[in-house]
């Protein structure tokens, strides 16, 4: 995943979310997940270092709060926002064109799990035909009808619970990565989802 801030880009929204209010470094990762609707949340690893630098260069300070550490912006930390105000909104922009290319890597890839269960059905299908025909065992129509029609409903259950699992772990690894489940994914699963049932419905 191409990196949602240059280097050093990190360190000035840091600064900025910290002239919108004081917060402790918990605080700031959830502001900056929820400012990028979740296409992107840093670890502590990422934020704390760089908190410890910005009070190291004195433009932060760090104050004990109980067993917390609060970090308010310094007269020169607000300075050094407004002498780097266009880098700030460069920043913005590019953040927005990385949230809209991340959704669309996670819709598309909705998109292909559904093409994939859809293969996975019409091929249990084929393959319970194909059982019940090869069958030596002569028995009346309808007890080979209900007797493929368990099989396709065995084979169908099978194949949607490792399309969940599977799906399950796709949008773990693509929210921990930084990617976003909006809205309009939700629809379209919703309505990939609804194209299968209709496969199952009588004709």
């Amino acid at each position: 995943m191409t990196p949602v801030f240059a280097h050093g880009s990190l360190r000035l929204y840091v600064l900025k979310l910290l002239a919108e209010s004081s917060r402790n470094g918990y605080e700031i990762i959830q502001a900056l997940s929820e400012r990028f609707g979740g296409t992107y949340s840093p670890s502590a690893g990422t934020v704390y270092p760089r908190l410890a630098k910005l009070a190291e260069d004195g433009l932060v300070a760090k104050n004990s709060d109980g067993r917390k550490s609060v970090y308010e912006i310094t007269d020169a930390g607000r300075a050094e926002l407004e002498r780097r105000a266009d880098e700030l909104d460069a920043i913005e922009d590019d953040v927005s064109d990385s949230v809209r290319r991340l959704a669309d890597e996670v819709r598309t890839g909705v998109n292909d799990a559904m093409r994939s269960l859809r293969a996975e059905l019409a091929s249990a299908s084929r393959d319970a035909r194909a059982r019940a025909q090869d069958d030596p065992v002569s028995t009346p129509r309808d007890t080979d009808a209900r007797t493929q029609s368990r099989v396709a409903v065995y084979e169908i259950e099978t194949a949607v619970s490792e399309f969940r699992r599977d799906l399950r772990s796709d949008l773990r690894t693509a929210i921990a990565s930084g990617k976003v489940v909006d809205d309009e994914l939700i629809v379209t699963a919703r309505a990939e989802l609804a194209r299968v049932r209709e496969l199952l419905r009588p004709r």
